[in-house]
């Protein structure tokens, strides 16, 4: 498996997409996810963010699991899965 050195982020998500997703798990917004946030989810690798979800890593960071792992529904997204 090839690194993308500049972009590569985590569980499938670059950073650029990390970012876009940023707002939505870091606070209670009960805004929807932006159409950036979506279309980066769209490739992410659900099963490995279940790995983090009791890491504290995430926390470390200032994402909230549990809004993030309601991202893929908020944004209609199939093949969504559960930890």
């Amino acid at each position: 498996m090839e690194k993308k050195s500049d972009t590569e982020g985590i569980c499938g998500m670059t950073k650029e997409g990390l970012t876009a997703c940023a707002p939505f798990v870091t606070t209670q917004s009960t805004a929807p996810p932006s159409p950036e946030c979506c279309s980066a989810l769209s490739k992410a690798n659900f099963q490995c963010f279940c790995a983090f979800k009791n890491s504290g890593l995430l926390g470390f960071y200032g994402i909230d699991f549990n809004q993030a792992m309601q991202l893929p529904t908020k944004c209609k997204l199939p093949n969504s899965s559960h930890c």
